[in-house]
């Protein structure tokens, strides 16, 4: 019996002193790998993953980016028309109407490009019809080559700078006041190989470079050397064209009535009238329009009537050298 306590005492005596077992060793985590990231909803930006290293691109990578992005479909602004309506432009001397013949009247439809679905209606109107076409817009050459083929005018419609500019912008290939003379016949050699088939030109606002007369013969002399006419948007009283016109002997017109200043249908009419009018009064007239649903749906019924009083041209018909 002494002897079964004394084992005892010796194994509790064991316990005692030997050391306190160690906790279970923890296990690691196991790496996961990040969620790929979501797609960017459209309008927002999509924000790198946590732990991404983000790349920046290149200087040259931006530019080459830019360069192949597509061209806008949003035309630049309509004509900046003056606040209060210019008066009537003298009359340009030319030969008197033959007594037989009617007097004429050539229209424009302006800021063409942009709406090809629009430009095809006005280009199956009236073949009398002229189109102005902007040198940029992305339709430019489809809607010239199916103005071509249905016997219309063509003409480039050139951005120039208005009195509102940079708070507002003709759109690209401008003509700016600030560009040196070597700056301004580049770019408008550009802006005249960009519309095949043109037979000349008309200002995008340019109320302030119209009004500039070194600037204007700078530009008149390339027309002149091209073989193109100039028209007068007259988008200012200020303008110097016909001056300019007459120095470089390029064939000129002016414009008479914005046929839509205002985009309502009785509007439209009665400028109409008043076109008609001034071309009975001095043989000739020049009506400016738009690419807008009203302008053409008014002009659909008005035509018939106006062909009664007038003969509707094309824009190449009615300018001459001023003298």
């Amino acid at each position: 019996m002494v002897m079964v306590v004394a084992s005892a005492a010796l194994v509790l005596n064991h316990l005692l002193k030997a050391p306190p077992a160690s906790p279970p060793a923890k296990e690691k985590p196991v790496a996961r790998r990040p969620p790929p990231p979501k797609a960017p909803v459209k309008g927002h930006t999509a924000k790198p993953h946590a732990g991404t290293p983000v790349r920046k691109k290149s200087a040259a990578s931006q530019k080459t980016a830019q360069s192949t992005a597509a061209p806008s479909l949003k035309p630049p602004i309509y004509e900046i028309y003056p606040k209060e309506e210019l008066p009537p432009p003298p009359p340009i001397k030319r030969p008197k109407v033959p007594p037989k013949g009617r007097p004429e009247v050539a229209i424009i439809i302006d800021d063409v490009g942009y709406d090809r679905a629009m430009a095809e209606k006005f280009i199956r109107l009236d073949k009398n019809l002229t189109l102005s076409i902007f040198p940029y817009a992305p339709y430019r050459r489809a809607i010239a080559k199916m103005a071509r083929k249905h016997g219309l005018g063509l003409m480039l419609h050139l951005p120039m700078e208005p009195n509102e500019y940079p708070h507002v912008k003709p759109g690209p290939g401008s003509l700016l006041t600030s560009m040196t003379p070597d700056q301004l016949i580049a770019q408008l050699n550009r802006d005249l190989d960009q519309v095949p088939g043109i037979q000349g030109v008309n200002n995008h606002m340019g109320s302030k470079m119209t009004a500039r007369s070194d600037q204007m013969n700078q530009i008149f002399t390339i027309l002149k050397k091209r073989g193109y006419f100039f028209i007068d948007s007259r988008t200012t009283k200020e303008t110097v064209c016909r001056s300019s016109a007459r120095l470089l002997k390029v064939p000129f017109a002016q414009r008479k009535v914005f046929l839509d200043h205002t985009q309502d249908p009785e509007t439209i009419r009665r400028q109409i009238r008043r076109l008609v009018r001034y071309a009975r009064k001095y043989g000739v007239a020049v009506g400016i329009g738009h690419p807008h649903e009203v302008t053409y749906r008014v002009l659909k019924q008005e035509l018939p009537r106006m062909r009664q009083k007038v003969r509707l041209v094309h824009a190449s018909e009615i300018v001459h050298v001023v003298s």
